[in-house]
């Protein structure tokens, strides 16, 4: 794949992501004609948790969870990114290894970025520092917001917020399809599978019905006040 006959619409979606918003076109070119558009089935895993890490990715059409296992052989969610997050560069480009396990979550498409090539780009483009350190902030801005909502919102305001996220319109009626299985969802929202149907049951006085894969919602703005 070179870096001129990628889709117009794939290229966005990497430019936006921070760490290639950045870079000069020809630096863009250079990188991505190194780097691989892979489809994932589900359940994939793409990189284990203490091994080298040699990859990186941005996620083009999907989901991807990361996670750690406990000392209890339980399965933590750190997080679970969608398209235009990238995942895993900050292991990479510093050298060590994944310090989480990643895993598609649904079928994926990946831009699959070598470390190696980063890393020889960096000594002739100063620009690829500077695009590490605006990933960097980005996902540390993102891990504060996480710690924000898990310290200061209830579990229901918590599902409420990740249900404005998914909401097609920002007013009135809209149904939403959850992007993957409820015990995931409760997993990202640090809550037992238990507690998040609890707080599907809180929502129902705010005009929220699931019914499997869907929620409807009578009004989308009631509940992003709350």
């Amino acid at each position: 794949m070179s870096g001129l006959d990628i889709d117009p619409r794939d290229r966005g979606i990497i430019q936006a992501a921070p760490m290639f918003s950045g870079l000069p076109g020809a630096v863009l070119d250079t990188l991505l004609a190194q780097s691989e558009l892979q489809v994932r089935p589900k359940r994939t895993t793409l990189f284990e948790q203490d091994e080298p890490a040699s990859t990186f990715y941005v996620v083009m059409e999907g989901w991807v969870k990361l996670f750690r296992m406990t000392t209890g052989g339980d399965e933590a969610v750190v997080g679970v990114f969608t398209r235009g997050d990238s995942i895993a560069e900050v292991p990479c480009l510093a050298g060590g290894n994944y310090p989480v396990s990643g895993e598609t979550v649904t079928d994926v498409r990946l831009l699959a970025v070598p470390t190696r090539k980063i890393m020889e780009l960096n000594r002739s483009s100063p620009e690829i520092g500077l695009a590490m350190l605006a990933s960097t902030s980005a996902h540390l801005r993102r891990l504060v917001d996480q710690i924000e909502e898990l310290k200061a919102r209830t579990g229901p305001q918590r599902l409420a917020a990740f249900l404005v996220d998914l909401a097609p319109t920002a007013r009135g009626a809209c149904t939403i399809a959850l992007p993957y299985e409820k015990l995931l969802i409760a997993g990202r929202l640090g809550m037992k599978p238990e507690s998040l149907s609890r707080a599907f049951q809180r929502l129902r006085a705010l005009g929220v019905r699931i019914n499997q894969n869907t929620v409807a919602v009578g009004d989308i703005a009631r509940l992003a006040e709350f």
